[in-house]
């Protein structure tokens, strides 16, 4: 009879296991809190930390004193047991018992409150924020003069149909023509090959932002600026080299001997790249759609320049950037405008995950 032990993990594996839970935690954290106050109240968003929606101890008034007008309010005061200055009352005195006493106000018309450390959350989660946001229904503010305010929600669903408009496109295109050129630098022998492929991976390195005045100034001269078709083949263009990069990596490392028993066959290269090599790369090419889909919905320079600052073809991140600037206060409004900007590339993301590493390490070793 054969007996097997079970492998105890090593201690640096386990050590890699809590680095990698706790990077991971950190990571979540911002998220989280974001999600959080996108369901809090303005007045909760604006006095309380998000975290206080989990249980945890806080102090609770449990009695409220009236000082009288005959306490010296420049001397030594007792209430509750608890002697102190006014500043001292006024920064809270902790009595024997453990309670809080502290003042509240100024030195002439304060009061002074009674507390105990008490168990406690804050769940008075609402919708409304979501609703004054997608819908642009009015809700009513408080400014800082104290002065109610009725104004009307910022209706990003226009915005976010924009964003899926030039997004999709300027995803499938590059895609597309990316792995055609990739498919002909791995398996099509032709002159020059090796040095318009070196010509596209320098294309890396350039930043983008030197080539938007020259690509612009076409743009106008032909009259295409301000159009979706400006800014899908923008995209497009900017995300070829990346594109051709990964995929040529993959498509290279695909076996030869696949490739020319197809041919041996009588395939053509059309054949093969639709019927082998399209099926054989469906890692590598969810990779790249995931970051490119990921660059383009959150992409605010290039959607600025290429389409312009006009309402009916704004996208999501142009009106956030518009929430921002003009109520920089309202992060209730912000939080959940921001969160309505990620559930579709945490959609995407969590779709394709599963390809996701299999396309980033393929092709980056070779049998």
């Amino acid at each position: 009879m054969t007996v097997t032990t079970k492998r105890r993990p090593s201690p640096r594996a386990a050590l890699s296991g809590i680095a990698l839970a706790l990077l991971c935690l950190l990571w979540l954290l911002p998220t989280v809190g974001l999600l959080v106050s996108s369901f809090r109240t303005a007045d909760d968003v604006r006095s309380t930390g998000w975290w206080t929606v989990l249980p945890h101890r806080d102090w609770r008034t449990v009695a409220t004193i009236e000082p009288g007008k005959d306490i010296d309010r420049n001397g030594i005061m007792e209430f509750a047991g608890v002697s102190g200055t006014f500043e001292e009352l006024r920064a809270g005195l902790v009595a024997a018992d453990g309670r809080r006493v502290i003042w509240l106000g100024n030195r002439r018309l304060g009061t002074v409150q009674v507390q105990e450390l008490q168990w406690k959350s804050n769940l008075s989660l609402t919708v409304s924020n979501y609703e004054n946001v997608l819908t642009g229904k009015q809700y009513e503010i408080t400014n800082e003069r104290g002065v109610t305010e009725t104004l009307r929600g910022d209706d990003l669903s226009n915005a976010f149909l924009n964003s899926l408009a030039v997004t999709l496109p300027s995803v499938l295109l590059p895609l597309v023509v990316g792995a055609f050129a990739a498919y002909g630098f791995a398996w099509v022998r032709f002159p020059g090959r090796t040095a318009l492929f070196a010509l596209v991976v320098t294309l890396l390195v350039v930043p983008l932002q030197i080539s938007l005045v020259p690509v612009l100034s076409d743009y106008v001269r032909i009259d295409l600026n301000g159009t979706y078709l400006a800014v899908w083949l923008a995209h497009a263009g900017f995300g070829l080299p990346l594109a051709i990069y990964l995929l040529y990596n993959y498509i290279a490392s695909l076996p030869r001997e696949l490739l020319e028993a197809a041919m041996v066959d009588g395939a053509s290269h059309l054949t093969i790249f639709w019927r082998i090599v399209v099926p054989l790369s469906g890692p590598i090419l969810a990779s790249y759609a995931i970051f490119q889909f990921l660059w383009v919905w959150n992409d605010y320079l290039v959607a600025l320049i290429f389409i312009g600052s006009q309402p009916n073809v704004q996208v999501l991140t142009m009106r956030l950037a518009e929430i921002v600037g003009s109520r920089g206060n309202d992060w209730h409004l912000l939080t959940a405008g921001a969160f309505v900007s990620m559930i579709l590339p945490f959609a995407i993301f969590f779709a394709l995950q599963r390809h996701f590493v299999r396309g980033l390490t393929a092709g980056s070793v070779k049998s």
